[in-house]
């Protein structure tokens, strides 16, 4: 049986789209058959992250239209065995997604033997975000630690809670809690808002911590996900709440500011 997962939050640049190519790597990396989609209809970032943008020839919206088939379309990653991306589309927009085709989409891709399908959502509450949600059985909700990105987080967990399949069946979606752009040095002088804030405001089950890191930054202009730089903080942090999302118990790090050496603190 697949299970759905959508990559969501409310505001826009918080790392939903390196979050769902680390996330659909990891899944991968352990064996499951997982698709990654992109449902930023008109932008698509997915495919760079990916490293697939120059293999794209059909894309998300071809397959709603009838105009090319899943298998047309869906990208092999050359990372990852098990792994591939459906794209999305640069020409179109989001009232492209229908409601009656994203359906049709998910259930060729249960057909397919896919065991994760991972949601890449646009930021917002549009259409977009919208279709992206309608059909999860999982939310990952990613929030950096401030406050106008946690309170978008909240307007957003309200529509997973009304706005989706689950809640009109009368279930719920699973929600997960991802804190990404963490840096306990700037929480600790107050820049930042902590953990316990960002729980105690969203009361949301943590799946992870991803710290602060420029190796985020040189994956993505490598088209590698960072979840493969296993010497990175950022890497390894995925890597864990890969873990934690297969029902591993994996304690969490980065959360201390690192107590640094002598010979740290004397060449820095």
């Amino acid at each position: 049986m697949s299970r759905i997962v959508v990559v969501t939050s409310g505001k826009g640049g918080v790392g939903k789209t390196t979050t769902s190519a680390a996330f659909a790597t990891g899944l991968a990396m352990r064996g499951y058959k997982t698709a990654v989609i992109d449902f930023d209809v008109g932008l698509r970032n997915l495919d760079l992250i990916m490293g697939c943008e120059r293999r794209v020839v059909y894309d998300f919206v071809n397959v709603i239209n009838g105009e090319a088939s899943l298998k047309q379309a869906l990208i092999r990653d050359k990372h990852t065995e098990n792994l591939h991306v459906l794209p999305a589309s640069q020409t179109r927009d989001k009232d492209a997604l229908t409601q009656e085709g994203v359906g049709r989409v998910m259930d060729g891709l249960r057909d397919d033997g896919f065991d994760f399908i991972v949601c890449d959502s646009p930021a917002g509450i549009e259409r977009g975000a919208h279709m992206a949600m309608y059909f999860a059985d999982d939310a990952v909700v990613v929030t950096n630690p401030e406050v106008s990105s946690v309170r978008d987080s909240d307007r957003i967990l309200g529509l997973l809670q009304s706005k989706t399949q689950k809640a009109e069946q009368g279930g719920n979606v699973r929600e997960h809690l991802l804190i990404t752009r963490y840096s306990p040095t700037r929480v600790a002088s107050g820049e930042m808002l902590g953990m316990e804030d960002i729980l105690e405001i969203l009361a949301v089950p943590l799946i992870g911590v991803v710290p602060e890191s420029q190796s985020v930054l040189q994956a993505s202009n490598s088209g590698t996900p960072v979840i493969l730089d296993k010497t990175s903080d950022a890497g390894q942090a995925y890597d864990d709440f890969v873990r934690r999302f297969l029902g591993e118990t994996v304690p969490h790090r980065f959360l201390e500011v690192e107590k640094k050496g002598f010979l740290k603190r004397l060449f820095g």
